[in-house]
Parts: C-alpha cells; sequence; structure tokens
C-alpha cells in the first residue's frame, strides 16, 4: 500500500514534514529516530526514501545530513544540477549557516562562548564509529550560547544554541561532552560508550534508560541559512515535541523503541582491556 500524499497526510502523523520547496530543492525537517540513507527495511526506513516517494522519481539528493537521533532540517536538491551546485554551496568556508538547539547537563556560563578542540577518531572505544578530542586530530570549533538554565527532578540542565564552525563528525556531541556538558540522551558521548553497543544490540537495561532520561538524544538543527539563486534563503524548524516538554517539566511521551534502522547490531571493535 502507497503512503498517503504528504500534502493531504493527517498532520499528527506526516511521513515527511515539508518546510519549504522549489523546482530545485525541498527543505524538511527529519524527526529524531529516522535514518538519513537507505537501508534494506523499505523506502519508509529513511530519509532519503520518503522524500523519493514524496518527489515520485530517484533524483532526490540530500545535501546535508544528521545523525539518526537527531532531528531538525534537511536540505535536499530536486536534480542533479541542483545536487551540484548546492553541494558546492555546502563545502564552501562561510557558505551557510547552520544553528542547533541542544539540551545538556549542567549549568552553562551565561553568554557566549566557543570550544576548540582538534577532534579525531577514539582508538580506546568499543564503538568505532566514536571521535575524541585530540591534538593530532583534525581542527574543530564551536561556538555556544547559553539560551536557559533550569532545574528538573533536583539536577540542573541547560538550553544551548549552538553553532559549527567547522562540520567534523558528531562535532557539536563531542565539544559538547568535551566542555563538561554531555548532551541529555548521548548514548556515545554521555559519559559511557557501551550504552550505544547495547542500544544496537537491544539491551538496554533500565538503569541506561534512568541515566539517559531520553530515547533521542536532545540535538536539533532548527536554522538554516544561505544565498542560492541570487537569493537569501533561511528555514526554521520548531523545536520537537520531546525537547521542549523535557525543558517545560512535563512528562515525556517519547517511547523507547527501535526502528527498523537499528536492529541489524552496528560495527564495534573488539573490547580493549
Amino acid at each position: 500500500m502507497e503512503p498517503p500524499n504528504p500534502r493531504t497526510v493527517e498532520p499528527t502523523n506526516p511521513y515527511l514534514v515539508v518546510i519549504d520547496e522549489s523546482s530545485d530543492w525541498l527543505v524538511v525537517d527529519k524527526p529524531a529516530g529516522l535514518v538519513c540513507h537507505p537501508t534494506k527495511d523499505g523506502e519508509m526506513s529513511s530519509l532519503i526514501g520518503r522524500v523519493r516517494l514524496y518527489l515520485g522519481h530517484s533524483e532526490g539528493r540530500l545535501v546535508n545530513r544528521l545523525d539518526r537521533e537527531t532531528s531538525g532540517l534537511v536540505l535536499v536538491a530536486k536534480h542533479r544540477t541542483a545536487a551540484r551546485d548546492l553541494g558546492r554551496l555546502f563545502a564552501g568556508d562561510g557558505a551557510v549557516e547552520k544553528a542547533y538547539r541542544a539540551i545538556v547537563h549542567g549549568r552553562l556560563p551565561p553568554g557566549a562562548f566557543s570550544i576548540a578542540a582538534a577532534l579525531g577518531k577514539d582508538d580506546s572505544s568499543p564503538v568505532v564509529i566514536k571521535d575524541c578530542a585530540r591534538d593530532d586530530g583534525s581542527a574543530a570549533e564551536t561556538g555556544v550560547r547559553c539560551v536557559e538554565v533550569f532545574t528538573r527532578d533536583g539536577c540542573d540542565f541547560s538550553v544551548a544554541e549552538v553553532t559549527p564552525l567547522t562540520g567534523r563528525k558528531h562535532q557539536i556531541r563531542i565539544h559538547l561532552a568535551h566542555a563538561g556538558y554531555p548532551i541529555v540522551g548521548d548514548k556515545i558521548y554521555g559519559g559511557d560508550d557501551t550504552r550505544y553497543l547495547r542500544l544496537v544490540t537491544g539491551s538496554l537495561t533500565d538503569d541506561d534508560r534512568r541515566v539517559l532520561i531520553l530515547p533521542y538524544h536532545a540535538l536539533h538543527a532548527g536554522s538554516l541559512a544561505c544565498i542560492f539563486g541570487g537569493r537569501p534563503h533561511r528555514w526554521t524548524a520548531p523545536e520537537p515535541e520531546m525537547m521542549r516538554r523535557f525543558r517545560c517539566g512535563l512528562q515525556t511521551t517519547a517511547v523507547w523503541t527501535r526502528d527498523a534502522s537499528d536492529r541489524a547490531p552496528a560495527p564495534v571493535a573488539a573490547p580493549i582491556a
């Protein structure tokens, strides 16, 4: 059975949330828990699969990508020429402005500051995809601004506006954890990376869930701006309900389930003694 047309689908359960659209591009709001790349579990199991269903052809290309658990804005090129031109734009220094919202553990200092720490592979971790701050890594810098500090269940948390000034893998997550403010719900950089291994094998414990607090890490790509076709463009995506409810002291409605993309364990290295 074909999914409903996204222009007429019920807003309570859209399979693709379209923020803006032109003849060249499509801007969508990716939900947390959905992978960007194709999987073996059908078109609905990935963002690119849903995009191609929406477009009615296979020419759609993701210009930027987000981690599976990160929600927010993704720009899609509708055809090869747009993919080439937008790809060049995103590869240029300072040509695209990105801003994220994160909820982190601890009380951020007031105002704005930057985190500069080179990043590279974490050779000591059993998680193959994990990177870390290391002197011989690639230069990376992230701007951080404290938006709000709040207390919940006796613990301090902060809402941060985060601007990546470089584009390294997991940069925001690593930098915030490196500075002492890990993102709520982060299974790799939240203090015990073996939680990620238990996630992908379906063996998270009740203690894991208690420490993680949220089923997905609280990071949202909320703003994206660029100049394309001689015109400035700026798109925004609203704060996801999971983050809003947690910030406001409400019970979160997100559930601890794994989608099809999680059924096969991610590759991991042998544990280091």
